[in-house]
This record gives C-alpha cells, sequence and structure tokens, in this order.
C-alpha cells in the first residue's frame, strides 16, 4: 500500500526547492515504502533527491538526525546527505510538517545477502561507529530499554499468556542485564538502530561485484550501545528469514569484517548473544505494537510481529558466540 500520508503538489515541492542549492525540481513521484513518513523522490537538473515530509518525529527531535547524516557524509561515509537553505538550516517546513531534502543514493537491495554482502555492512558500520564517536548532539535511541518498558504493558492484554510470559521474562532480563557493570561500560554513540536489508544499497561495479552504495533512513537513530546496532543487523541480515535461526557462517564475516575495522571489547564479545535478544526484543515489541495499536493513517499493512518472536526464540536457546580467528 501507498505510505503517503500528506499529499504534496509538484509546486509545494518546487517552491522549497527554490531555496535549496539542489537546482530547480523537474520531477517528484511518490513512493510507495515506509511506515514512519512521508517520501517523494525529486529530480533536479543537478541530481537525484528523496524529499521526505515526517508524520512522527517533531520539529525539536529532528537536527539531531540530520545533522549526524551531515555529520557521516562529511567523515566520508556513504550517507544521504541533507541538503541546506541559504542560511544553512537543513530542517524545512512543507504542509506545517517538518521536511528534509537528502541526497539519493544509487545502487538496490540485496535481499537475499550473502558472506560477502554481510562482511561490507559489517566493515562499513564499524567506520560509522568510529566516525560518530565526536558527534556533539545527544539523543537516546527512542525505542530503548525504557521504551519497551512502556509499551509491554500496552500490548500484554492483546497477546496469548505464554507471548505474555514471554514478553515479560525478556524484558525483566534486559532490565537486569542493563543495571550489570559489563553493560553500563560497553562503548556508545549515536547508532542507526534500524539498519535492516532495506536499509542499504548496494551497487553493481564493473566485474559484477557488488559494491556497498550507502545506508539510508537514519530516522531510528540514537546514542545507545554500538553493540545494539550490531545485534539488529545480525537479526536480518546473517538470518534464515523462515525460521529466524542465525546463518553462522555470515554472521562470523559480519562480525570479522567489523571487528577488524573496530576491534571489540572483551565485555562487547561476552555480551553480544545478551544484545542480539534484546534487537529482537525491541523489534518484536513495535510489530506487536503496529499491529494492536495502529495510527490513524497507517495505509501500509503492518509487518508480522511473529517473524520477531521466532528470532528472539532462536536467540534465545541458541546464543551464539564469536570467536576471533
Amino acid at each position: 500500500g501507498m505510505a503517503v500520508y500528506t499529499e504534496v503538489s509538484f509546486d509545494e515541492a518546487a517552491a522549497l526547492f527554490e531555496r535549496l542549492d539542489t537546482g530547480a525540481l523537474t520531477a517528484l513521484q511518490p513512493i510507495a515504502s515506509g511506515i514512519e513518513n512521508t517520501n517523494y523522490f525529486a529530480d533536479t537538473a543537478k541530481g537525484r533527491y528523496v524529499l521526505t515530509l515526517f508524520e512522527r518525529l517533531t520539529h525539536a527531535q529532528l537536527p539531531f538526525y540530520l545533522r549526524l547524516m551531515k555529520h557521516l557524509a562529511e567523515r566520508g561515509i556513504p550517507v544521504p546527505r541533507p541538503h541546506a537553505d541559504g542560511s544553512g538550516e537543513l530542517l524545512h517546513t512543507l504542509h506545517g510538517k517538518p521536511a528534509a531534502v537528502v541526497e539519493r543514493l544509487r545502487g538496490r537491495h540485496h535481499l537475499a545477502p550473502d558472506a560477502v554482502h554481510c562482511a561490507m555492512v559489517g566493515r562499513m558500520l564499524a567506520r560509522m561507529h568510529l566516525a560518530a564517536q565526536d558527534f556533539p548532539l545527544v539523543q537516546p535511541n527512542l525505542r530503548g530499554l525504557a521504551w519497551w518498558a512502556e509499551t509491554v504493558p500496552v500490548i500484554r492484554p492483546f497477546v496469548a499468556p505464554e507471548l505474555a510470559a514471554l514478553l515479560d521474562d525478556e524484558l525483566a532480563f534486559q532490565q537486569q542485564l542493563a543495571t550489570s557493570a559489563a553493560y553500563q561500560g560497553l562503548p556508545r554513540a549515536a547508532i542507526h538502530a534500524d539498519l535492516f536489508r532495506d536499509n542499504v544499497m548496494f551497487e553493481p561495479a564493473e566485474d559484477g561485484s557488488d559494491r556497498l552504495g550507502g545506508f539510508f533512513d537514519f530516522y531510528f537513530a540514537g546514542v545507545d550501545t554500538l553493540l545494539f546496532d550490531i545485534g539488529v543487523c545480525l537479526n536480518d541480515w546473517c538470518i534464515d528469514l523462515e525460521s529466524g535461526r542465525l546463518a553462522e557462517d555470515r554472521a562470523a564475516a559480519f562480525v570479522a569484517a567489523y571487528d577488524a575495522e573496530r576491534a571489540l571489547s572483551s565485555a562487547e564479545l561476552r555480551l553480544l548473544p545478551a544484545l542480539m535478544r534484546a534487537a529482537a526484543l525491541r523489534f518484536w515489541i513495535s510489530r506487536l505494537w503496529d499491529l494492536h495499536l495502529p495510527r490513524d493513517a497507517q495505509l501500509l499493512t503492518p509487518h508480522d510481529p511473529t517473524h520477531f518472536e521466532r528470532v528472539l526464540r532462536a536467540r534465545r536457546d541458541a546464543p551464539w558466540h564469536y570467536t576471533r580467528p
């Protein structure tokens, strides 16, 4: 289904583009994916862009995301660079809603990645984490532990007793983990927190191989443990989608490539299985929430929560430890 909550006319968009350093708008086309925001492909004589109207995030929250993308782009991380108006402002307004114009990444998704793709993503994730170390703005991961604790009681009445018990048990485990010295000492910075297969682009190279084109959709980013970001990735890039089971060859390729760029600490190596559980819990909770408490304008079919229930059970039943080769 379409995810355009706010209709923007060509003329309305053209007036915004006139104030940017992007050249005049030549084409505007709605994008049919995305759950949180309204997105349009926007072309100019100078390049290809994405225009986003934010339906959930506020004007106050958005500078964190846009300045993070600019910070990373300036440090050579392939992310969509936001475009400023004449006064240097990255955040714009359309229809009374916050809006941004970012460069459109080239390439395509790899929805059936192999170990080589996983290694490319792992390597770039580590570089992104290093580049984020000196990013000065701070905003928590808005879908972190505090949100889980707030949301579990809201979704509990909608789920079967054995699922409620699993939610309660995992939340208690994660709350206890968060109080531990090992967890509190984990390296932290601004993380992507949502780096699924469909938020990464690959470009075919001359020789037919792929190269990483970039990471995008940073609108769930926040300051959290770097390990949580790794857990989110492993739970999507390195699993069998049917069963939720970890594909250990891909997981090892991902973590080895990451570790070569930013060496994981002994606490990170030890806590990785627990943070993979945390990442599975986060998306199970949000999918249950989207399913049972849909927002008014929710025009898309919500994702199936049972996928992340399976992933969480697999992470609990078969914890995976990375060992350096």
